[in-house]
């Protein structure tokens, strides 16, 4: 069995400021770190699907530098539109995949236990939309092609639509000529994303793309085509991905806080339920 934890678009800022004011980022992420140590078993790996920081400035790289310190498994970054390529570059230079990567741009392949990760970087400088470019898709096409070991393509910017049309305008702009890279290939189990701050499954290339909430601020589910783009703290929560040959890849969602419980779902007797009141 292999298990990896994403957690994604943690928007960490400089100690004692919050992210658009209202939203405490960094105590969140705290809080997200500390239920993935929480876990048992706990997951071979954490990929970190972008958005590490809110402004791609210094302090919040040491932010997420002290906070993912924690973690004892590998944890393998890729950046988002809030982070730059080459600030995250110069933060985590000695992170797995990051200190291998030769170009500007941060993509790498990892394996870990049964499964093959691909990270592909979909940071435009400066601007929110994700593009990928040809020599990141050329790569791709040929790493792809070395090995049919299971894979997981994580990427920041969801490549397909999402419903929600304020979002859809910052996506990934090359999403189609991703699908004709990424079609051919069986074994390409899953594609991970980040970007929404809301979960989402669809297709995608004919394969299955899921895309995880934030450990943050979630963002209101709005179809309309003038909707502002507004967020809320509906539960922060990640995906846990478990694979096994017998079952191929598994997405669970789980919540980053703590709720009551766990009840059995049977009453034996002694058992005392929320709200009974002893003779």
């Amino acid at each position: 069995m292999t298990l990896i934890a994403q957690i994604t678009d943690l928007h960490l800022r400089p100690s004692g400021l919050n992210c658009y004011r209202v939203s405490d980022t960094n105590m969140r992420a705290e809080r997200a770190v500390k239920a993935l140590l929480a876990l048992e078993p706990r997951p071979d790996a954490v990929v970190v699907t972008g958005d590490l920081t809110d402004n791609n400035d210094p302090r919040e790289y040491a932010q997420a530098r002290r906070m993912l310190s924690k973690l004892p498994m590998p944890v393998y970054l890729l950046p988002g539109n809030h982070d730059q390529s080459d600030g995250m570059k110069a933060a985590f230079s000695d992170y797995p995949g990051i200190r291998d990567t030769a170009s500007g741009k941060i993509y790498y392949a990892a394996d870990i236990g049964s499964l093959r990760l691909i990270a592909l970087d979909s940071n435009v400088p400066r601007l929110p939309h994700g593009h990928l470019g040809q020599e990141q898709l050329d790569w791709l096409a040929k790493t792809l092609s070395e090995s049919d070991k299971p894979t997981i393509l994580a990427i920041h910017h969801p490549p397909c639509l999402t419903g929600i049309p304020h979002m859809d305008g910052i996506g990934l702009a090359d999403g189609e000529a991703l699908a004709e890279v990424v079609r051919p290939h069986a074994h390409v189990e899953r594609i991970i994303c980040g970007h929404v701050h809301r979960p989402l499954v669809t297709s995608f290339a004919g394969k299955i793309m899921t895309l995880a909430p934030s450990t943050a601020h979630q963002l209101v589910l709005e179809f309309s085509e003038d909707a502002p783009g507004q967020f809320n703290f509906e539960p922060a929560a990640y995906f846990i991905h478990r694979y096994t040959p017998a079952t191929g890849l598994v997405s669970h969602l789980a919540y980053v806080e703590q709720h009551p419980g766990p009840f059995p779902f049977w009453a034996d007797e002694g058992v005392t339920w929320p709200g009974d009141e002893k003779a």
